[in-house]
């Protein structure tokens, strides 16, 4: 679940606040920071984990891509780059050839 105070600062990012044990009930809004009703903090919390879950595609597919240094590299190779890419990608290859 997001935090109670990811959702508050969603809602006013200049917010000061101290949030006890992760409960609505145990705000202190701190230096004159305007209190903002549990109802929408909760409102806030709900919208940014749907937000969130939305995205657990992205999560999960970040770490099995391969490297995209290699992505780059392969799209080069298979002829895909407009031919202005290719060709700075050739004079830095050309400038740094392997070992």
């Amino acid at each position: 679940m997001t935090d109670i105070i990811k959702s508050i600062l969603a809602i006013n990012p200049n917010a000061i606040v101290r949030v006890t044990d992760e409960d609505i009930k145990n705000i202190v809004w701190l230096n004159n920071t305007t209190p903002i009703a549990e109802k929408d903090i909760l409102a806030k919390q709900k919208e940014l984990k749907t937000a969130f879950d939305a995205k657990e595609y992205q999560r999960k597919r970040v770490n099995e891509y391969p490297p995209i240094g290699d992505q780059l590299d392969a799209l080069y190779h298979g002829g895909v780059f407009p031919k202005e890419m290719t060709d700075i990608l050739k004079a830095i290859k050309d400038k740094y050839p392997k070992g």
